[in-house]
């Protein structure tokens, strides 16, 4: 073992062995000493940040930066190998089914998510990066169930997410810290397979989430130029696109590319984390409750004018402005209501490449034809640079703009109530994401029920048809839906639901909602992992 290394979990025993090489373990000890002083400092800039919206100050551009945002000489480099057409990309968790069939799939990339999609128990964690190593070497096909698995001649290129730079993976500590989840991902992945993904005429490529200021950016530019001099390999070989999910990102989308612009592939729309910190970050502004998840879509004030300002800032800077997830997955034994499913898709879609948009999310192979029909016919090139939108003009009140059109509803209130018990359960026993009333939801959807629930007890909103809404009131709905739960998420184990709602109550109850649910509910998994409760972030 390396000196100042201690791994506190012993699953996954054959993963750990073919992970956790001295080499390895060298390089994720050098990450940690190097850069998770800075880590924490930006950690506390982001509470200090909150504590300025909450006392009234609002978000806006930032005047110190105005010289970037003005300058229009600097681009992001060309894109990578493969990176060059990305109208189609397909995300999903890293289990080795899921890898083959989102690698087959015919879309341009795959993400393999560490992330919102995947419950970052140990053995998910440790399993997916063998898995994707395995990918990477075409040594990945298996049998299972009478069923062969096997890689196509011609998969899709493969794109990585770490977890975001608010999680601790407390399974493994340096100098008696945990390492950040982020470096864990990150170093696990890069220190094993960047060469080999050069050699096999690619790279080591990234989607990177949840920042919420360009230094945040620079933190990770630094650690891609510290990664790449540590193994030997030329600078701004990585390629690394920011998920715009936060309200603060999306008045810095200028800084952050500059800040990578050696490394950028661009930037997304992470549409529904946007949403869940857009009612977070003004969680003390009464003017931004928001109506029903439903009725909050990619057309309303505050989410069309951050889209639009993301294409034009991503093509003015000569990098990709990826599309969103349409959470609609195909619907088996239904043909009238898969069509509409299918149609609510081929309308999301057209909306985003029309508005200039190059390239977009799918979270099932089926819609892949649906998708690709749709780019194909209206991006004829492999991309939409050019598209430069200068008819946009976006200003700070556009981004900030809470009128919804919608009502809280009593049907509204009972989805949230469901979808976050049912995720919040799944996500405990190790499942990352869940097929619910035919969407796919991942801990972002999730989020966004948590703190509308909250938001509206917050205020003492009412519903539409009167009804007061408070926390016993919700207790009585929670009360009445929990038996429920486990007929519509498939495994789900009771005790697991008893967590969820024990969690859902005393949200709603709070202050202030918590960051994220993954936080708080990180240390069931590492208990179930073997760690001992004094590397839990609560007791750190």
């Amino acid at each position: 073992m390396v000196d100042g290394v201690k791994i506190y979990s012993k699953v996954a025993p054959q993963a750990q062995t073919e992970l956790f090489t001295d080499g390895a373990l060298k390089f994720l000890t050098a990450l940690h000493r190097t850069f998770e002083a800075a880590r924490q400092s930006l950690l506390v800039a982001r509470e200090d940040a909150q504590r300025r919206y909450d006392s009234g100050v609002s978000l806006d551009f930032l005047p110190e930066t105005a010289h970037i945002r003005t300058e229009p000489s600097w681009h992001c480099v060309p894109p990578a190998p493969g990176l060059e057409d990305r109208r189609i990309e397909i995300t999903g968790p890293t289990d080795r089914k899921m890898v083959i069939n989102a690698l087959n799939s015919g879309a341009k990339t795959f993400m393999a998510d560490f992330e919102d999609s995947s419950s970052p128990t140990f053995a998910n964690m440790l399993n997916g990066q063998v898995n994707l190593h395995d990918a990477i070497r075409r040594q990945i096909d298996f049998e299972s169930g009478g069923k062969k698995y096997k890689l196509s001649e011609n998969p899709a290129v493969l794109i990585v997410r770490p977890r975001g730079w608010h999680l601790d993976e407390p399974r493994v500590t340096v100098d008696n810290v945990p390492v950040s989840a982020s470096i864990f991902d990150f170093g696990l992945y890069f220190y094993h397979n960047a060469h080999e993904l050069v050699k096999r005429g690619y790279g080591p490529y990234f989607y990177l989430p949840k920042m919420e200021h360009y230094l945040e950016a620079r933190l990770w530019n630094d650690i891609f130029v510290f990664s790449q001099s540590y193994i030997g390999m030329p600078l701004n070989t990585i390629r690394a696109t920011v998920l715009i999910e936060t309200l603060p990102a999306a008045f810095q989308m200028e800084e952050i590319l500059f800040e990578l612009r050696n490394h950028s592939s661009g930037l997304n729309c992470g549409r529904w984390d946007y949403i869940f910190s857009f009612i977070k970050k003004r969680r003390a502004d009464r003017s931004a409750v928001l109506p029903d998840r439903k009725d909050v879509t990619m057309t309303v004030g505050f989410m069309e004018a951050y889209v639009r300002l993301l294409i034009q800032t991503c093509h003015r800077r000569k990098a990709a402005a990826i599309g969103g997830m349409s959470a609609q997955i195909p619907i088996k034994n239904d043909a009238q209501a898969n069509e509409i499913a299918m149609n609510k898709v081929r309308a999301d879609k057209l909306r985003e490449v029309t508005a200039g948009h190059d390239g977009t999310w799918i979270a099932h192979p089926l819609i892949n034809v649906i998708a690709r029909e749709i780019f194909d016919k209206h991006m004829l090139g492999p991309n939409q640079y050019y598209n430069l939108r200068q008819d946009v003009k976006v200003a700070t009140a556009d981004l900030l703009n809470p009128k919804v059109p919608g009502k809280i509803t009593h049907e509204g209130i009972l989805e949230n109530i469901d979808a976050c018990l049912a995720y919040t359960a799944a996500w405990v026993g190790g499942n990352g994401c869940i097929p619910l009333n035919y969407l796919m939801e991942d801990a972002a959807t999730a989020e966004i029920t948590r703190v509308q629930l909250w938001q509206w007890v917050h205020y003492g909103m009412r519903a539409d048809n009167g009804q007061l809404i408070t926390a016993d009131y919700i207790d009585a709905l929670i009360k009445e839906r929990t038996p429920g739960i486990k007929k519509i998420v498939a495994g789900v184990q009771e005790e697991n639901v008893a967590i969820a709602v024990d969690y859902l109550k005393g949200q709603i109850r709070k202050q202030w909602p918590s960051e994220f649910l993954t936080s708080d509910l990180m240390s069931h998994l590492t208990l179930a992992d073997g760690v001992e409760p004094q590397w839990q972030r609560s007791a750190l």
